[in-house]
């Protein structure tokens, strides 16, 4: 069968690849440390599960509007003016099955064959086939390890053409863990103005942040910046919701519409009980976030100080979301990558075979010289997957 250039020219996800391949040899009795997949290890709280439970109980199974139930876009609205004081009317609002879902449906409605959309690297591994998909341009912008791994003004106004189109900011950031600063913002929207883009603000772990940092994205600095600005967020990293499958996108209600109407020829609605667990998850009591948010603290604090005692390895140190993305490149020279093989790939294989450890590796997004490390596991695991990297790292200098 012929399948189509469009599909063949996208690669399957990496993390979800190599989650399968960590649990196909789980299964084999390997005991194998996952640092690939980015899901929180925590139980959806209970109040939600038992929203859920309420929703099949009375009936709550049947189809709903294509673009969410109102109870939910309310939440949703409510949820924004409260956190960020950001207005949107329920024609402003689009829940999709799950945050993916929304970009996807974004990339479609925005992009013309040939139009450019500015993405970061390192960047999360599905901006750049959605952009494919969409016909669109992926413009990608290396960025230092020494600034954070964030984009500069001067970085990205250095890359603008007539045809750039929009630009992808990731806040706080998978991979990196990083976290633009209100000025930092500031100075991207001053560009982003100045050449009419539209800006895909990707929040995802919004409430996932340390050290007493305070959220902000770019639609909060200015009302002409919101409306240039759509805002896709949802509830599976905040609150441990991975399989309920419940994203949302906030933005100019043109731009919704047309989501919305091609959200009724793939999907239609999303699950109507996912969406009544949604409302209790936005809604009701936020302990068990704050709860996280500290377990997620204390992890990344303890993952990076495991990392920088091995020789040779250098990282940014996270603000947010639950990933460590350090560089391993002092290592490569010491590796025998495969035809084809990137070295960052090499090394992650390395780790899977010698030390037992699931990473990603950093060429998926796109900066080779690091790998993921994602510390939604358990204290005592992240201890024995460090352990096993420092020893796996000494054999090869034998």
């Amino acid at each position: 069968m012929q399948v189509a250039s469009r599909i063949r020219q996208i690669p399957p996800s990496a993390t979800l690849a190599l989650n399968a391949k960590a649990n196909q040899l789980k299964a084999q009795g390997v005991d194998i440390v996952n640092f690939g997949v980015g899901e929180p290890d925590f139980e959806t709280p209970d109040n939600i599960r038992e929203a859920a439970i309420r929703a099949i109980k009375e009936g709550f199974t049947r189809y709903t509007p294509v673009g969410g139930i109102p109870e939910l876009k309310e939440a949703i609205i409510q949820k924004f003016q409260a956190d960020y004081g950001l207005a949107y009317q329920p024609s402003e609002i689009l829940v999709s099955c799950g945050g993916k879902h929304g970009l996807y449906n974004l990339f479609q409605i925005l992009f013309e064959p040939g139009d450019e959309v500015v993405i970061p690297c390192p960047f999360w591994v599905s901006y750049v086939p959605m952009a494919m998909l969409a016909e669109a341009v992926p413009v990608l912008i290396p960025t230092r390890q020494e600034s954070g791994f964030k984009l500069t003004a001067a970085e990205l106004k250095a890359r603008l053409t007539p045809r750039t189109k929009a630009l992808v900011l990731n806040s706080p950031s998978n991979p990196t863990g990083g976290v633009y600063t209100r000025k930092e913002l500031e100075d991207l929207g001053q560009v982003v103005l100045e050449h009419g883009l539209y800006v895909i603000s990707d929040d995802i772990y919004d409430k996932i942040l340390f050290d007493g940092a305070k959220f902000v994205n770019i639609a909060m600095l200015d009302p002409e910046l919101k409306a240039r600005t759509f805002v896709l967020n949802g509830v599976s990293k905040t609150y441990a919701m991975t399989g309920w499958r419940i994203g949302y996108l906030a933005g100019a209600a043109a731009g919704i519409a047309a989501a919305t109407n091609l959200q009724s020829q793939s999907t239609s609605n999303p699950s109507s009980i996912s969406q009544k667990a949604a409302v209790e998850a936005l809604k009701g009591p936020q302990e068990a976030v704050a709860a996280m948010v500290a377990e997620f603290a204390w992890r990344r604090d303890d993952i990076l100080k495991r990392t920088l005692e091995i020789p040779g390895v250098t990282s940014t140190k996270p603000g947010g979301a639950f990933y460590l993305f350090p560089n391993f490149s002092a290592y490569y020279g010491k590796l025998k990558p495969a035809p084809g093989q990137s070295n960052s790939q090499a090394l992650a294989d390395y780790l899977l075979t010698e030390a037992r450890l699931a990473a990603v590796p950093g060429n998926e997004f796109g900066e080779d010289n690091c790998l993921r490390f994602s510390y939604a596991t358990s204290r005592e695991r992240i201890a024995t997957g460090l352990s096993r990297i420092k020893e796996a790292l000494e054999k090869l200098g034998k």
